[in-house]
């Protein structure tokens, strides 16, 4: 078993974990107004979009052979990914064209996640907390349709690369799910902490 590392790498990663709390903090007085029916397609394409995430990344490290002790099919894939581990070194293994068009991808995404946010209210802390609502339900579904599929991460001790983008960041799965739950929560309470009209 991974023992608990409490940092991030890069270092400004662990940044990240502030976010939730500077959102709140200025928009606590005002308050978000995003209707129930904006959140709710906002979760599903959370979800959709996790789902798509993490059948990519399997896509794209079954072939490579790039998820440790794999071989064979996809059902071999669901029995040994509890052997998946050291995530960081994988980023090193990508071939040049296949980290390219990973990182491009990386980029897109998030590019889709700020459309989507930009459609869904005409004002900007609407805005930016419907794109770090989605990310955030986006994040969460990915761990959980993976761990649905093959088992990994078999533990929230597991370490992971994030993103490529600008450069690799690195941290145990716990990490980007609290800071993913945390966001949640902060959006929930600015929600609720919106001034009657």
């Amino acid at each position: 078993m991974n023992s608990f590392i409490l940092f991030a790498k890069p270092f400004a990663v662990n940044l990240l974990i502030l976010v939730p709390f500077i959102v709140f903090l200025c928009w606590r007085k005002r308050g978000l107004n995003l209707s129930k029916s904006t959140l709710v397609f906002l979760t599903l394409f959370g979800i959709a979009f996790g789902f798509a995430e993490a059948a990519t990344i399997i896509y794209l490290r079954v072939p490579t052979e790039l998820l440790p002790g794999y071989m064979g099919d996809f059902s071999a894939l669901a029995s040994k990914a509890g052997e998946i581990h050291a995530q960081a070194e994988l980023v090193d293994k990508l071939p040049p064209g296949l980290y390219a068009l990973e990182f491009t991808r990386e980029s897109l995404t998030m590019l889709m996640l700020i459309s989507i946010a930009m459609l869904s209210s005409k004002l900007w802390p609407e805005r930016f907390s419907a794109f770090l609502w989605t990310f955030a339900i986006w994040d969460i579904s990915y761990y959980v349709i993976l761990w649905l599929f093959i088992r990994w991460p078999s533990s929230l001790l597991d370490y992971d690369f994030l993103f490529l983008v600008p450069v690799p960041w690195y941290a145990q799965v716990w990490y980007p799910l609290l800071v993913s739950m945390l966001t949640l929560l902060a959006i929930i309470a600015l929600l609720r902490s919106r001034p009657c009209p």
